[in-house]
């Protein structure tokens, strides 16, 4: 599956943040710091109570968009998530490549955070569809991913996963 640059990679930024450990004290300022390159630079990263609390709904909702089970569950999930999104898209080729920013580049971390994630997952849903987003079958995974096979086969989030899954299985096999 092909999917423009940047888009591919606002839907990677949204599957890290769904997939991230928000709760310890400094959890979003963790994930948000460790994606700075997302962010217009002089961002501040430090986040009110209030403002984390948000940021850990917008991964829910993340979430909630991958595991729906219908497209009907989906558009209602995505478009609650849009519904926070405030875009304000304007080109730019402040690293070399011409691309598109979905939110404005004073608007705060947060601002920035949620519009960029749910642009790129809506994109991805609207072009591919919804069959694309998924939940690791993984025993004691629960990790989101974007399939991006031909077939739309994917079932694990990782080749360690699938691995494990495989050595796991022949184990079991070789019991009996």
């Amino acid at each position: 599956m092909n999917y423009d640059t940047y888009g591919s990679s606002a839907v990677e930024l949204a599957i890290d943040l769904a997939n991230a450990e928000l709760d310890p004290p400094g959890g979003v300022e963790t994930f948000l710091t460790s994606h700075d390159e997302w962010f217009t630079t002089g961002t501040a990263f430090e986040l009110s109570a209030r403002d984390s609390a948000k940021a850990a709904e917008t991964a829910a909702l993340v979430r909630a968009v991958a595991v729906a089970g219908s497209q009907e569950e989906v558009l209602e999930r995505l478009n609650e998530l849009l519904a926070l999104a405030r875009p304000r898209p304007y080109a730019t080729d402040h690293d070399g490549e011409l691309h598109l920013h979905y939110a404005a580049a004073d608007a705060p971390a947060l601002e920035q955070l949620t519009t960029t994630v749910a642009m790129g997952l809506s994109q991805v849903v609207v072009q591919h569809g919804w069959q694309r987003l998924g939940v690791c079958s993984a025993e004691h995974c629960d990790n989101v991913y974007v399939d991006t096979s031909r077939n739309a086969s994917r079932r694990y989030c990782s080749n360690t996963c699938a691995s494990r899954s495989t050595v796991a299985a022949y184990r079991a096999r070789q019991k009996t």
